[in-house]
């Protein structure tokens, strides 16, 4: 991307003062709060506010809105953001100032793993009884991570993205990982967790389902994970999903098969009790997508009435503008289940 001469200087500008320099520095290790910033930096709300200002109108950062809190993160932009890095790669872990900052920082987050320490003793026991009915985690992880393959990606959103959970584990793929989650104690835990796994190229937003706050066509995978079930229109996710996609993205689904287990509408707000293959299906083609594999995941052993996980991979039926040469390399990639 080419910028004029003046945008650059701006640019240059808003960069080049120690507290912004460490503001950005700070930025690159994940979203913060100006409360966050305030503590960090030993500075007044005020005067965090105005750096923040600057950077905000030099487009280097940007800002959302969760409930009351306010929290900023690097922007988007692919140049900006490799603007940035290029910047603060410099004099990470070269100035005593800095340091202290991350030391802070680190304790910023050991508060965040608390709060989620205490919202997940609260809920674990209702989590673990669902968990105990179906086939464990990892497993279909491994599937999902088998499926997507080893090719890294642009960008990646996970669509009610609770624990944080596949934007970690898919995170050494993409450059830059998107989660979208109703709920702030969930996106607690969620920021928690990142923090716990080192994963800085991914950030969790508050915002509904059906109307994502993240640009259209701009996703190479998204992903909606033991979610539908939770929700009144699952066709329209679906469909607002798929509007999310770049040209040959691709929507990974995983939810239950359907079963007769009424306890789960009746104690943990289950509206739909699974989902079969031909609904996937006739939701995907109207949503503009092909459906390319389904997977299915035997439940636990046992007398007890158990649930059937199931994994549906969508692709956008748009095509990538492609060199020609590349058609060969195209099938073959495709045929051995890596992202196109």
């Amino acid at each position: 991307m080419h910028v004029s001469l003046d945008t650059m200087v701006d640019t240059l500008k808003a960069a080049a003062e120690s507290s912004r320099l460490r503001i950005l520095a700070l930025l690159s290790r994940g979203d913060l709060t100006v409360s966050d910033l305030t503590e960090i930096l030993g500075q007044s709300q005020p005067r965090v506010s105005r750096h923040l200002k600057l950077l905000l109108e030099a487009g280097l950062i940007g800002r959302y809105q969760e409930g009351s809190w306010a929290f900023f993160r690097l922007s988007d932009a692919d140049s900006a953001r490799d603007f940035v890095m290029g910047l603060v790669s410099g004099i990470r872990g070269a100035d005593p100032q800095v340091e202290r900052d991350l030391e802070r920082l680190a304790s910023v987050k050991r508060k965040r793993q608390d709060r989620a320490v205490e919202y997940f003793s609260v809920n674990a026991a209702s989590w673990d009884h669902i968990r105990s009915l179906h086939v464990p985690d990892r497993a279909v992880e491994a599937a999902m991570l088998k499926l997507v393959g080893k090719r890294p990606f642009q960008s990646m959103l996970d669509l009610g993205t609770g624990t944080g959970r596949l934007l970690e584990i898919f995170s050494p793929l993409y450059r830059r990982g998107v989660g979208i989650d109703m709920s702030r104690e969930m996106l607690t835990v969620a920021r928690a967790n990142l923090d716990k796994a080192g994963v800085s190229n991914a950030q969790v937003r508050q915002g509904d389902i059906f109307a994502p706050p993240v640009e259209r066509d701009a996703f190479d995978l998204v992903t909606i994970h033991q979610v539908l079930h939770y929700l009144d229109d699952p066709a329209r996710a679906i469909h607002e999903a798929a509007r999310l996609l770049r040209p040959a993205g691709r929507l990974v689904i995983v939810d239950f098969a359907p079963h007769a287990l009424e306890f789960l509408r009746e104690e943990h707000a289950h509206m739909r009790l699974g989902f079969s293959d031909r609904q996937i299906a006739d939701w995907f083609s109207e949503a503009g997508l092909d459906l390319e594999d389904s997977q299915e995941f035997e439940p636990r052993g046992g007398n007890e009435a158990r649930l059937t996980v199931k994994l549906w991979l969508g692709r956008d039926r748009r095509l990538l503008i492609a060199d020609p040469s590349n058609d060969t390399r195209q099938a073959k990639a495709n045929s051995m289940g890596e992202i196109a």
